[in-house]
């Protein structure tokens, strides 16, 4: 049986994830609070956003950037979108 969690995103019991994404205190309250499904969109966004917005993950700035935009995505809250995207209509195949 899969384990549950209270998700913090869509407000109500999902899947949780296997283990914590990242080790620390922050990959701890991930795991004990995001669901699997919020969690692939999280990593799915976070894609877009370094390449739209060109990101060197190298840089410290953009490192607090997307942790930033992490905290906001997780939450529920206002966050930033990559530019000029159009999320793909429900129930098509393009």
């Amino acid at each position: 049986m899969s384990r549950t969690v209270y998700c913090r995103k869509y407000q109500q019991e999902l899947e949780g994830l296997n283990a914590p994404p990242f080790p620390g205190p922050k990959g701890q309250d991930i795991y004990e609070h995001v669901s699997k499904q919020a969690w692939q969109e999280w990593m799915e966004h976070q894609t877009m956003l370094i390449n739209e917005k060109r990101l060197n993950m190298m840089e410290p700035s953009s490192r607090a950037y997307l942790m930033d935009q992490m905290q906001k995505f997780l939450s529920g809250e206002s966050y930033d979108e990559a530019e000029g995207y159009v999320p793909p209509e429900e129930g098509t195949d393009d």
